[in-house]
């Protein structure tokens, strides 16, 4: 279970565009990662990549990023740092928020992240705020399953998700 969690004081205004992109090879395959001047704005897995080519620039929070995914792949990190500036809406933030919380190698349900962000009856609005969560791994959507104990989905495929549970330490059947 994960603890109840209110959103913070969070700006209001939103980057429309990412102004540093960078690359990661990882055993997942390659990671686009994407930031602005406030912190790590997205992660992407390739198909899911837009026009990052375009940007190629890199940034300290791009670096750091790199930094902590490849310590995470390699069993050294759990918990992630990198400033992230995220953009959603308030109920999205709060999701997102709230899968911060999730310990390495737990899993919880749509139900119980509805539960911590004290909207109870929300947990299908909580699976599409998840399925928009712009940074995964980092923001571990990876560790929401279904009420039923069983792996729903994950925007860059379950053989991903399965993956990184199973990084985690959780015995995937």
């Amino acid at each position: 279970m994960i603890p109840a969690i209110s959103p913070s004081s969070e700006r209001t205004g939103c980057s429309l565009m990412s102004e540093f992109t960078g690359t990661l090879t990882s055993p997942v395959g390659p990671l686009h990662l994407e930031a602005t001047q406030r912190g790590l704005s997205a992660l992407r897995f390739p198909h899911r990549t837009p026009d990052a080519e375009k940007r190629m620039r890199d940034h300290p929070f791009i670096t750091e990023a790199k930094q902590q995914l490849s310590a995470y792949f390699a069993g050294k990190l759990e918990t992630f740092s990198v400033p992230l500036d995220w953009c959603g809406t308030a109920f999205q933030k709060s999701v997102w928020l709230a899968l911060t919380a999730i310990p390495y190698g737990d899993t919880v349900t749509y139900a119980d992240v509805a539960r911590a962000i004290k909207r109870p009856r929300s947990a299908r609005p909580v699976g599409g705020a998840v399925g928009k969560n712009p940074l995964p791994i980092i923001v571990p959507c990876h560790r929401v399953i279904g009420t039923d104990q069983t792996l729903t989905g994950f925007t860059s495929g379950l053989d991903i998700k399965i993956r990184l549970l199973q990084l985690e330490g959780w015995e995937v059947l």
